[in-house]
């Protein structure tokens, strides 16, 4: 079901606008009296739901989902590896070569902060919002609503955060050109979190609330993410106890088809329907605005399309024999998909490769992709969930526990439960190995491998430089338009 996905489409060009225009003083003051101004908009339910559904539409932008955040998390982790055609911003993430002029980079900046400022817009009329009548908009849906944007402002902010560090820290719409200085990580962690916990409240549970949009479990779980990342263990672990109604998918493949999307496992996704239109798709860099409703990565990452990377052998080499994983993550020589056998010529980039990527490819009904995709990208799913259910149970010294997490993936798996009676130690091992094929291809690895402080060994003879390249630079368009962001704020090594 994509109902939600038209929504969300439909009313983002026209929010962006008035949240961009929002951004000035001077637009502030000039107001069009056959139009609409914050003083005047906020006065039905579909006009509220309008301002929140444009927060949602920078996922979609090509700094963000739609193209450069897989290249960019994938090829980092070295998940990937990159064939001869690979365009240089994106083999610049193979070997960490990018600096403060990498163009993809700072689109992901101004991808992110246009939809914090679209979430400001939202929860800075909050006083608006409420004095609508309950008769035409519940104050349940009215809380709701904001919940919308406070989440959606804590992943923007989550997603800035652990790829820059100390960052400028924008809770209103600025009403003046002066520009915002850098603010240290830890407020900008403590504004996620009060987000979260105020989205959790007020969200509806994801059997009440459209697919696509945030809910209760999507900001329980996120805040428990937050929390992992920041060594808290048992306050993740806490918020992780609270999520019910989530399973296991029994066919591990079905988190990755556009038939079988938002289903039990599926806690949050990144929507795309390419049925909607994808007219806007090379505009839409930064802003989300117009028809965005398809995703890059089928074409980019296809063996049998442009096939510009594919799967590293240091991941292909992860799995166990028997993993019914290996399968749906790789097509290899000799399997079939819609467009007949996988052959040797076809894995030929330069030379034979071992795989191609099967997750989020639509081989399996289609012979060719194209530049749209219509299939979801899972950001927290279940699986996930309960591997960092077990990375906490680990860290707090409850070690059977965390092994009783890791057989349930497994299982699923077709692999042996790991025995009871482990270490501190071998269950932290067990962990990294489960993640990286639980969730290969899915923008976490890197991310995990920063955080277990596991650089050194694990993008050992990658270029990567322990205590510059934990964080992306500031982009120089934001140090050269940021008057309280100067070359003396750029992250270290830059």
């Amino acid at each position: 079901m994509k109902t939600t996905k038209i929504i969300f489409s439909m009313f983002a060009l026209f929010t962006a606008l008035v949240v961009i225009n929002a951004c000035s003083e001077n637009d502030l003051e000039l107001v069009n009296p056959n139009g609409l101004s914050p003083e005047t908009f906020f006065k039905t339910e579909a006009q509220v739901q309008s301002a929140v559904n444009a927060v949602y539409a920078n996922l979609q932008t090509r700094g963000l989902y739609s193209r450069h955040m897989f290249f960019s998390q994938d090829n980092m982790s070295h998940e990937n590896d990159g064939n001869p055609q690979l365009e240089a911003d994106k083999r610049q993430y193979l070997d960490f070569s990018f600096d403060s002029s990498h163009g993809p980079i700072a689109d992901y900046w101004e991808s992110c902060y246009r939809g914090i400022n679209k979430a400001n817009f939202v929860i800075g009329n909050e006083e608006a919002i409420n004095a609508i009548d309950d008769a035409i908009v519940s104050s349940a849906t009215k809380q709701k609503f904001i919940g919308e944007a406070k989440f959606l402002r804590a992943l923007y902010n989550f997603l800035l955060v652990t790829r820059f560090g100390d960052m400028p820290l924008i809770t209103e719409i600025p009403t003046t050109t002066e520009g915002i200085g850098k603010s240290p990580a830890s407020e900008v962690y403590a504004l996620i979190i009060s987000d979260l916990q105020a989205a959790s409240a007020s969200l509806l549970p994801k059997s009440e609330e459209d697919n696509g949009r945030a809910t209760k479990g999507a900001a329980i779980a996120l805040l428990g993410k937050v929390y992992l990342f920041r060594g808290e263990h048992a306050l993740a672990l806490a918020e992780f106890e609270k999520l019910s109604g989530y399973a296991l998918e029994p066919n591990y493949f079905d988190n990755f088809t556009e038939e079988t999307e938002h289903g039990i496992e599926s806690i949050f996704e990144i929507e795309y329907d390419d049925a909607l239109g994808a007219s806007a798709k090379w505009n839409s860099s930064v802003t989300g605005a117009g028809p965005n409703e398809a995703t890059f990565r089928g074409q980019e990452y296809g063996f049998n399309d442009w096939f510009n990377v594919f799967p590293s052998d240091d991941l292909l080499d992860e799995f166990e024999p028997g993993d019914t994983r290996y399968a749906d993550n790789f097509y290899s020589v000799g399997d079939t998909f819609a467009g007949g056998t996988v052959t040797a010529e076809m894995l030929t980039a330069g030379e034979e490769r071992r795989a191609g990527w099967k997750k989020y490819q639509n081989y399996y009904k289609d012979a060719n992709e194209d530049q749209e995709s219509g299939i979801n990208f899972k950001y927290l799913r279940y699986a996930d969930v309960l591997l960092m259910m077990a990375e906490c149970e680990n860290e707090v010294g409850t070690q059977d526990d965390a092994i009783d997490y890791i057989n349930e993936v497994r299982e699923r798996a077709s692999l042996g439960d790991l025995p009871y009676g482990l270490s501190k130690a071998e269950v932290f091992d067990a962990i990294v190995h489960e993640r990286k094929v639980e969730l290969a291809g899915e923008q976490v690895r890197f991310n995990d491998i920063l955080r277990w402080n596991l650089a050194a060994t694990e993008l050992a003879g990658t270029n990567f430089q322990a205590g510059k390249n934990e964080l992306w630079p500031i982009p120089d368009r934001e140090i050269s338009s940021n008057e309280n962001v100067t070359a003396a704020d750029q992250n270290p090594g830059y």
